[in-house]
This record gives structure tokens, sequence and C-alpha cells, in this order.
């Protein structure tokens, strides 16, 4: 036994001293890294965008039911109660009609299907039966609606609360990354980003007839999206303060008076496809990667104005950084 242990100590030994040490990611092997993360988180942003979206529509849907379904069952309770004074009258005259006592003590379905049934009412007192009957077949229908919804509201929350752990996680992930650089190194990845963010700036800027915007409203949501150059990027933020993606272009659009959908991939449906650059205008929407969850405006030049990533600021910067889908024209 003791032999085998001083064999093993020894080839563990040996294995440790032929180790390589660890090295430290460089400094572009930590921005790849990173900008592949924020790419994620990206993608489960604008998921998340939908999830919000569609969470927000069912509350104002449900909200819309629950309120037909109180009015409905008012005047259901109205129906009745004239149905029982007519009930009362009769039963002070001489006695209750044998096909009104059964309503009253029975579903009105039970008879009112029943010819001969309808023969022993009067006019007035069918007409308010069938009344009774329909009412109650709408509010079955409207409470079953209810409840479908509330029931996909649910399942929309959780998916909502997955999406947001996902591009928590991702954010986190990327900035334990950036955490490991030296603050030399995290200054030099700055100065690339700016020195490229005021390049873009300056051939966006000096285009010529490429910049003329295709219409007023587009020119008028261009216009919006440059006044909030500098703003931060924020996940799920639809401005004024802070942007995503999707958040400022759909912001902007507004602030021209067009209502535009609030997702990349549903914007990327919003209006005519532009498939070639050279036919893209100014205020045009660009859409980016094959599942198109990124968007800008064209800024001319070959340039997009958009909101790129945590981390960063609404700015400019060259169409080619990214796999450019198609323009949408609105």
């Amino acid at each position: 036994m003791l032999t085998t242990a001083a064999a093993a100590a020894v080839a563990l030994g040996s294995q440790t001293a032929n180790a390589a040490p660890s090295e430290k990611p460089s400094k572009d092997e930590v921005k790849t890294k990173v900008d592949k993360l924020y790419e994620e988180a990206e993608k489960a942003t604008e998921k998340y965008n939908g999830a919000k979206e569609k969470q927000e529509k069912l509350e104002k849907q449900i909200s819309t039911l629950q309120d037909n379904v109180a009015r409905g069952q008012d005047d259901l309770n109205a129906l009745r109660e004239d149905i029982g004074l007519a009930a009362s009258a009769q039963y002070r005259s001489g006695g209750i009609d044998s096909s009104v006592q059964l309503f009253l003590s029975a579903d009105p379905d039970d008879y009112l299907d029943k010819a001969s049934t309808l023969d022993q009412l009067s006019a007035q007192q069918v007409d308010s039966l069938k009344k009774i009957q329909e009412k109650q077949r709408s509010l079955a229908q409207q409470r079953q609606e209810a409840t479908e919804k509330l029931e996909d509201l649910a399942d929309t929350r959780e998916t909502l609360e997955k999406k947001k752990n996902e591009v928590k996680g991702k954010l986190a992930e990327a900035q334990k990354l950036l955490n490991s650089l030296t603050a030399a190194e995290k200054a030099a990845l700055q100065e690339e980003e700016d020195r490229a963010t005021r390049a873009s700036e300056r051939t966006a800027l000096s285009a010529g007839s490429d910049a003329k915007p295709v219409s007023g409203r587009s020119g008028s949501a261009y216009a919006a999206a440059q006044s909030q150059i500098g703003k931060p990027y924020v996940y799920g933020a639809t401005g004024p303060n802070s942007f995503d993606c999707s958040g400022l272009t759909s912001w902007a659009y507004a602030q021209a008076g067009v209502s535009i959908p609030r997702t990349s991939q549903a914007q990327a449906n919003a209006g005519t496809r532009i498939y070639s650059q050279s036919q893209l205008q100014v205020g045009d929407l660009v859409i980016f990667y094959g599942d198109l969850h990124h968007v800008g405006f064209y800024a001319g030049n070959g340039q997009v104005l958009h909101a790129p990533r945590t981390g960063t600021v609404v700015r400019y910067e060259s169409i080619n950084n990214m796999p450019f889908q198609f323009g949408v024209r609105i």
C-alpha cells in the first residue's frame, strides 16, 4: 500500500509540474467573448420585449372581458328581476303560468327549446326568456375566454421571468470577463470604440444626396432618434432616458406620429422590405442577424444609427459591423 501511494504521489507531482499554467485571456479574446455574450443577451432581450408586450395586451383584454362580464351579469339580474315581478303579478291575479313557474325553478335552456312551451307563453314572456338565455350563453362564453386568457397570461409571465433572468445572466457573465481586464486594457477597448464611433459619425454626417429621408415621417423619426444620441442602452427600455434597439426605433417613429410594433422581429414586417443596401434611404429601418433580433435606422453612407448593446449609448456605427438582412421602409 505504501509503495502504491508513493507511486501515485510521484505521478501526481509529475503531472502538476508538467501542466502549463492557465493563461489570462488577452484583451481581444475577452472582447470577442463579451461581444458574443452581449449578442446572446440582446436575443433574449427581444424575446423578453415580446413577452412583455403580450402580457400588457392580455392584461387589457382580460380587464375588458371582466368588465363586460360584470355588466352582463347586471343585465341578466335585471332581466330575471323583471320575470320575477311578472310571476308575482300573476300570482296575485290568481296563479303563476306553469311555464313561468318552470322557468323560475330550472334553467330556461331546459324548456325554451321545446316548442310546446313557447306556445304557452305570452309574446312578452318569450322575448324576456330568450334574452335571458342569450345573455347566459354570452356570459358563459366570455367567462371561458377570460379563463383561457388568464392561463395564457400566467404562461407569458413565466416566459417573461425566464428571459429576464437569461438577460441578467449573460450580462453578469460579460461583466465578469470585463472585470478580468486591467484598467489599461479597459481604457484601450473604450478608446477603440470611441474612435470607431467618431469615424462613423463623420461618415454619416458627410453623406450627400444619400442622406435625404425617403419620406417626411421617416425623416421626422430619424431626427427624433438623432436627438437621443448619447442616451444609454438598457434592455427593455423604450425611452426617453434610455433605450434598447427596438425601443429606440419604436419611440422615434411614435414621435413622428407613426405607431410601429415593439420588437425588432415584428418591425421587420411593418413595411416594405429593401434587400439591397444600395437602395436604402435615411430613416429606413435596418434589420440584422438571421433571427432578426437587432434593428436600427439607416443613416446614409453605409452607417446606421442605433442603440447597440449594454455598456454603450445611442450612436452611429458601420452597417458592415453586423450581418445585414434587409431594410424596412415604413
